[in-house]
């Protein structure tokens, strides 16, 4: 025996195949309708028009807003003529409802549109002017140390760490770049 509900006068049986297929039909027009996550970093200076580059990747100039999809750490560099270039590694840090598992069912099923914007400030600072005699005495300094061959050791602000990527297994016996300079 199937249980009815009583409605005004009619029976509507609960498994009826049209009922089954209007209920679906419901739940999932309201489902696609709804969850939207929006991430957004803006990224402002003072003074306005700095260049901005998150991840070695040009995004405009100051006051400039970008999409982003994943939390985590972005090096992120303001130039600007006449101003020392600023580069900071930020930390997009995950909200609790960004959180796994939570991520899921806020990115897809929350009722309404999620924005998750942030804010980063530059305060860039003038740069700092040389004077003409002494770039020219230090030039010429370089200049006969090369011509002698005793170039000195480049500051440590100069100095490029190499980064190396791990060797494919295929490759794993032969002998690496590296070893010839050792």
């Amino acid at each position: 025996m199937t249980s009815s509900i009583y409605c005004q006068g009619h029976h509507w049986r609960l498994y009826q195949p049209a009922y089954i297929g209007l209920v679906a039909t419901m739940l999932v027009l309201t489902l696609s309708q709804s969850g939207c996550m929006q991430r957004r970093m803006l990224v402002r200076s003072n003074p306005e028009g700095a260049l901005i580059t998150v991840d070695q990747q040009p995004i405009g100039h100051t006051p400039v807003a970008v999409p982003f999809t994943y939390y985590g750490t972005r090096e992120i560099r303001a130039e600007m003529d006449g101003y020392e270039t600023q580069k900071v590694k930020h930390r997009l840090a995950a909200p609790w409802y960004q959180i796994p598992p939570l991520d899921f069912l806020t990115d897809n099923f929350w009722p309404q549109e999620i924005n998750d914007d942030r804010l980063i400030d530059f305060q860039l600072t003038p740069a700092a002017i040389v004077d003409e005699n002494y770039l020219i005495d230090r030039a010429n300094q370089l200049r006969g140390d090369v011509g002698r061959g005793t170039v000195p050791m480049p500051l440590a602000h100069e100095i490029v760490e190499p980064t190396i990527d791990a060797r494919p297994a295929s490759t794993a016996n032969l002998p690496s770049v590296l070893d010839r300079f050792r």
